[in-house]
């Protein structure tokens, strides 16, 4: 083959050559680029779960907190309920208590209004009785009067109704009304010494207190 042929031939080869060189040079570069171009929206796919990975841990934990708000707020008018429904049960026990003492009370004393009344009459029989009488009839009267007085003392005594102890007793502010005071070298101080108007006391509780005079 002629010089000049070889040379040409030569030349063809080294421009195929570098041909080559840059066709691979260039499917290199893409593919390099491709690999980038897949490696960002790799990462951008990353990115995004993970930005929605927080966000949606973010609305849970919104969420839980609103529950544990909710809760709270459910617990606490419970406990309000609750505190309510023991002030009523107080409430109730109390006054059921006091209804219950009242009816005691109104039974144990139902008959104070009455005995109070008859007082007056009990006092009369007494004066009545301490009347002296000389004919058979007026004894006969007076001892009518006598059986008469013993019967209401007798029911006095069945719905506890008890004259009160006052002569040659201590003065008791609570039983006694002292009305009047004197002076017996032989009795103790403070002591009752006469009695003008018997006293009542209707089971503890008094309901006339005795007129007296009290030693000094």
């Amino acid at each position: 083959m002629p010089p000049e042929n070889e040379g040409k031939m030569e030349e063809r080869n080294m421009v195929q050559d570098h041909d080559k060189e840059n066709k691979l040079n260039e499917e290199q570069k893409e593919e390099q680029e491709t690999a980038a171009e897949n490696a960002a929206k790799n990462e951008t796919v990353d990115q995004d779960e993970t930005k929605n990975e927080v966000h949606k841990e973010d609305i849970e934990n919104g969420e839980i907190a609103a529950l544990k708000e909710k809760i709270d707020e459910l617990e606490k008018k419970l406990e309000e309920k609750e505190n309510r429904i023991l002030r009523l049960q107080a409430d109730f026990d109390n006054y059921r208590k006091r209804v219950r003492n009242e009816i005691d009370s109104i039974k144990k004393y139902r008959s104070e209004a009455l005995a109070t009344e008859l007082l007056g009459v009990i006092d009369n029989f007494e004066r009545a009785l301490e009347v002296e009488v000389k004919s058979e009839d007026g004894k006969a009267l007076l001892q009518g009067v006598e059986m008469v007085y013993k019967s209401m003392l007798e029911a006095f005594k069945k719905e506890g109704i008890e004259a009160i102890e006052a002569v040659g007793k201590e003065f008791n502010p609570h039983e006694h009304h002292a009305v009047a005071q004197g002076s017996d070298d032989s009795k103790e101080s403070n002591i009752v010494l006469e009695e003008f108007q018997k006293g009542y006391k209707l089971k503890d509780r008094v309901i006339r207190p005795s007129m007296v005079k009290v030693n000094q």
